[in-house]
C-alpha cells in the first residue's frame, strides 16, 4: 500500500505543543500516579506493567515513524482535527487519559492498603500475557494501517481507503480488541481487583468508540461497508 502524505506535513507549534504534552502525559503520567498511590515502588507486576506501557507506546511509534512518519502526523494533529464526531471527542478522553489515570490510581490504593482479594500468582501471569496480546495487537494495528488517528476522521485530505490486511482481516476494530483485552487483564495482573471498575468503565467507552467510527465509515469512507459484510466482527471475532 503507498503510504499516504499531506500536501503539508509541516507542524507548527499549535499542533506541535499540545501534541508532545499530551504523548509524554500517556507515557508517564499513568505509572508515576500507579508508584504514588501504591506508596512504594517495591511492586515488581507494576514494574513489568510499567516496562511493556513503555516499550508498546515507543516502540510502536518508531515502527510507524520509519514506515509512515506522517501517521504519526496525523496522530498529533488530534487536538485540530476536523469534522470528528462530538461524541469520540468525549469518549478519547475517556479511553486515552482519564480510564488509564483513574486505573492506575485504584490499583496503587489497592495494592497499598489491600482492598481486594489476593490473585494467585499463576493467574497474575496468565493476565500479564494477556496484556502482552493486548497491547501487540494494538501496535499491529498500528503499524498495518497508515490512517491510524488519533480520533475518528475521515482523511479524505490523506486519500484514505480500507485496509483490510493483518488483524483488520480478523475484526474491523483491532486495536480497540487489544485495548479491551488488556485493561481487563490488568485488574488480575497487578493483583488488584478493585481496579475492575475503572476497567469495565473503559471498556464500555471502547465499544461505544467502535459504534461511532463505524458509523462514520460506513457513511463516509467508500468500500467500508463492502468491508464490514466481510469482516462482520467488530471486536471478538466470532462473537460481535
Amino acid at each position: 500500500m503507498a503510504q499516504p502524505r499531506y500536501a503539508d506535513s509541516r507542524m507548527g507549534w499549535r499542533e506541535l505543543v499540545p501534541a508532545l504534552l499530551g504523548f509524554t502525559l500517556y507515557l508517564f503520567l499513568t505509572p508515576v500516579l500507579l508508584f504514588i498511590a501504591a506508596g512504594t515502588v517495591r511492586w515488581p507486576m507494576a514494574w513489568v506493567y510499567v516496562v511493556l506501557l513503555l516499550a508498546s507506546t515507543i516502540g510502536s511509534r518508531l515502527i510507524v515513524w520509519k514506515r509512515s512518519p506522517d501517521t504519526l502526523r496525523e496522530r498529533a494533529r488530534f487536538a485540530t482535527a476536523r469534522e470528528t464526531p462530538p461524541q469520540d471527542r468525549v469518549l478519547v478522553v475517556v479511553v486515552g487519559l482519564l480510564g488509564p489515570v483513574v486505573t492506575a490510581v485504584v490499583a496503587g490504593l489497592d495494592h497499598r492498603f489491600g482492598w481486594s482479594a489476593d490473585v494467585p500468582a499463576p493467574a497474575q501471569y496468565l493476565a500479564a500475557l494477556l496484556v502482552v496480546i493486548g497491547y501487540g495487537l494494538g501496535v499491529w494495528a498500528m503499524v498495518i494501517n497508515p490512517y491510524f488517528s488519533a480520533v475518528a476522521r475521515l482523511q479524505e485530505d490523506r486519500g484514505q481507503v480500507v485496509v483490510t490486511t493483518g488483524p483488520y482481516r480478523l475484526v474491523r476494530h483491532p486495536a480497540y480488541a487489544g485495548g479491551l483485552i488488556a485493561s481487563l487483564a490488568l485488574p488480575f495482573m497487578l493483583d488488584a481487583l478493585w481496579t475492575l471498575v475503572p476497567a469495565l468503565l473503559t471498556a464500555v467507552a471502547l465499544v461505544l468508540r467502535t459504534r461511532v467510527e463505524d458509523r462514520m465509515l460506513r457513511e463516509g469512507l467508500a468500500g467500508y461497508t463492502r468491508y464490514a459484510e466481510t469482516t462482520r466482527y467488530r471486536l471478538i471475532p466470532g462473537v460481535w
